[in-house]
């Protein structure tokens, strides 16, 4: 079982608006409503591609009764925690006819102390039957930057592997906390190490930076594929995935995609680099409609093939 966990879930209302201004009144040609957050998204992508899945997290007021009714209605697995306050409504309108992404994100209710506790006993009470938690996205107001890190000592004395997919202080700290995988954009990534990436090259020396702050894997998404450190038989090992420009409809939740492309591989205990291959092959593909993570599996799989996979200099072993 693979359990997504989202603290900060939302409402995402994507648009499509033609010619879309500041300050002018305009007509949306497409909507769609959807459950959103990173981890919601995450458990989306895993449902369409036949892997067992619950989202967790926490939801409030009428927003979190929708939001678990949408999942519930997509056929997603869930259990999450029913908290006072409201949870979010983010907005992301797309003009198609300058490509042009904008994306207006609440902060999200605020949650109590007693209401992270019971979120974390339900945490660790799933994570009993559990081969993969990810941790993705931002947190509520009143949350100590560390929950994330918290949590990882517990579940790897339980032998679940751990996923990391934040930014900011949050990431800074989860990163020291030593989990299996993190999974940051490259700005999330500039952030992280502390300056920016000019070339590929600077994009390679930073996932060695950020494996030598604690995790064991990491991967940097770009748009157009991944640099990453992954372990063969306990040896790190830097690659480059890439894929060719495509047409696309709209980027948002394209990294929720590929996270989740890798993460269904790994379950099935595919190759590293095949597990890099479906990522970036199911982030591609979830470019193709408007809508967080939605992706066709078929679509994906044959998109496997046009990924141009390049070993790079191997790094240092780890035990």
């Amino acid at each position: 079982m693979i359990i997504t966990v989202t603290l900060n879930a939302a409402i995402d209302k994507s648009l499509s608006v033609p010619n879309f201004g500041v300050g002018r009144r305009h007509r949306a040609v497409e909507q769609r409503t959807m459950a959103g957050g990173k981890g919601v998204n995450i458990a989306r992508t895993l449902k369409a591609l036949g892997q067992p899945v619950i989202a967790t997290g926490m939801a409030g007021g009428a927003t979190g009764t929708h939001i678990v009714e949408q999942l519930t209605e997509e056929s997603i697995l869930n259990d999450f925690v029913r908290i006072r306050e409201e949870s979010r409504t983010n907005t992301s309108v797309l003009d198609p006819t300058t490509g042009l992404h904008t994306e207006v994100n609440e902060h999200g209710p605020a949650v109590s102390e007693r209401e992270m506790e019971l979120f974390r006993d339900k945490l660790f009470y799933l994570a009993r039957g559990a081969a993969i938690v990810v941790f993705a996205g931002s947190l509520p107001r009143n949350v100590d930057p560390d929950f994330y890190a918290t949590l990882l000592p517990e579940l790897q004395r339980m032998g679940v592997t751990t996923v990391i997919d934040t930014d900011g202080e949050p990431l800074r700290h989860a990163v020291r906390a030593a989990p299996d995988v993190v999974s940051p954009n490259a700005i999330e990534a500039e952030a992280l190490v502390g300056h920016e990436f000019a070339s590929e090259e600077e994009r390679i020396g930073a996932v060695q930076e950020i494996v030598a702050l604690g995790p064991r894997e990491a991967i940097i998404t770009v748009p157009d594929g991944c640099f990453a450190q992954v372990l063969f038989d306990g040896k790190a090992k830097l690659r480059r995935a890439k894929i060719e420009p495509r047409d696309t409809v709209a980027t948002r939740g394209s990294g929720d995609a590929f996270l989740a492309g890798y993460i269904a591989a790994r379950y099935e205990n595919r190759s590293p680099d095949q597990c890099l291959r479906f990522g970036v092959a199911c982030g591609a593909e979830s470019t193709a409609r408007l809508g967080a993570a939605l992706i066709d599996p078929r679509e994906a799989r044959r998109l496997m093939g046009e990924i141009e996979l390049t070993a790079l200099e191997t790094a240092e072993s780890v035990a």
